[in-house]
């Protein structure tokens, strides 16, 4: 197919930088929005020869897993990549990367938002920020895009005039999703171990023995697992194996690969979906069994019911872990008393681990946090399953805190609001 020509361009030469720090924010945040820049302006790479381009800044973050750049650069939409470990390069001698037209503007969409205070500095373009609970840095913010009211109210009266409530991009996921080739027919439960290396560890043995004993109670039951874009499944594989000396603490035995499925040795059959975002499949599942992190806000935002698993056990495995979790893992008197620790903190402030309950504010999903056990969780997962009344009434509640589509839209709208004005000259 002959590629499409460059439609005429009133903003000359510019730039969007999309910013961004990790998978999730990613899939969830940085895709939708490119897709809808792309739909709305004639950008490169999609259209050649347009005199504007998108181009995606990834931001050093402790939580990121290092190959960023390369989910990013299967995606497609983004003519320029700077990965994180070039980021202060990029910041002292931006013209090492190539050429960087005068005018643009700078979105940023997830990690450290300072970040983007400086970039958009040094390059000179002008910034907008999507505060899902807080802007940081109104002062030299040029627009705010708030999630919602709460990140809006926190603002100082003098720059309430920058901010516009946009919503919740995540709300959009589930829109995209109906489009979606449906699963055979059956109960359907997802899997989600995780996406990095400390925590499919745990997550595959945990979740491969889990699925073994959910299919003993509800025989025909289904299952699938996405292959999230930073770990393939030779690599899921291996973590199911002997291979992974934490594996020797489930009883699922080692799994081969049939086909597209994984298979254990009591003849679970385990569909692996390695498109992505999956989240088509994932919202027409029943019920999801993850670990804490992003998947939980993607699944919340499909309004797939969800329970969340923290298992404490394994204590050097967890000091990888992000957040709150792997802080407290590497705190060294606290380590044998993890699960009382993380008890004891989140009673106190009432500190959920699931997007959803964050969000909320109060328990929408199950957090299980402690020594939990695949049996202890396959049987409440039954439980869930066999009643689906109450099934729907957390579907119904993940729906209510989702919001109304059309946040995507509304920050396509601003980042377009803050290009070069028409009769400004090419760079």
């Amino acid at each position: 197919m002959k590629p499409a020509a460059a439609e005429p361009n009133p903003h000359g030469d510019a730039c969007i930088v999309l910013v961004c720090n990790g998978p999730g924010e990613l899939a969830t945040w940085v895709r939708p929005l490119a897709q809808r820049l792309h739909r709305e302006l004639p950008l490169r790479p999609l259209t050649p020869g347009a005199p504007m381009a998108l181009q995606l800044v990834l931001v050093p973050c402790p939580n990121a897993t290092g190959i960023e750049h390369q989910v990013a650069d299967r995606m497609g939409l983004f003519e320029r990549i700077s990965p994180a470990k070039r980021f202060w390069s990029l910041l002292l001698r931006p013209q090492r990367l190539g050429r960087w037209p005068r005018r643009g503007v700078v979105v940023f969409l997830g990690g450290d938002q300072f970040w983007t205070v400086l970039l958009s500095a040094r390059l000179g373009y002008r910034h907008i920020t999507y505060a899902e609970w807080v802007a940081r840095w109104p002062r030299w913010n040029d627009r705010i895009a708030a999630m919602g009211p709460a990140a809006a109210d926190r603002l100082a009266r003098r720059w309430q005039p920058r901010c516009q409530v946009v919503g919740d991009l995540m709300a959009d996921l589930s829109e995209a999703a109906r489009s979606e080739r449906p699963l055979p027919q059956g109960e359907w439960v997802a899997l989600m171990p995780g996406s990095k290396r400390a925590k499919l560890q745990v997550g595959v043995p945990f979740l491969l023995e889990a699925a073994d004993r959910l299919a003993a109670q509800r025989p025909g039951i289904r299952f699938l697992l996405p292959v999230a874009p930073t770990t393939s499944v030779q690599e899921l594989l291996a973590y199911g194996s002997a291979a992974n000396p934490i594996a020797q603490h489930y009883g699922s035995g080692e799994p081969v690969l049939e086909g597209s499925d994984l298979v254990t040795p009591a003849g679970s059959r385990i569909r692996l979906v390695e498109e992505q975002p999956a989240h088509g499949v994932l919202s027409q599942c029943q019920l999801a069994l993850t670990t804490v992190g992003a998947n939980t806000a993607e699944l919340g935002a499909l309004g797939v019911p969800m329970i969340v698993l923290v298992p404490t056990q394994h204590l050097h495995v967890m000091q990888a872990w992000d957040g709150g979790i792997g802080i407290l893992a590497r705190l060294p008197f606290l380590r044998w008393l993890l699960g009382a620790a993380l008890t004891a903190w989140r009673m106190r402030n009432h500190g959920f681990l699931a997007w959803p309950n964050i969000s909320a504010g109060r328990q929408v999903v199950p957090e299980r946090v402690g020594a939990i056990t695949p049996q202890e969780i396959a049987a409440e997962a039954a439980d869930w399953l066999a009643h689906p009344q109450r099934l729907e009434g957390m579907r119904e509640d993940l729906r209510s805190l989702r919001g109304q589509p059309g946040a995507v839209a509304a920050l396509a709208g601003m980042v377009r609001e803050l290009l070069p004005p028409p009769s400004a000259d090419s760079a």
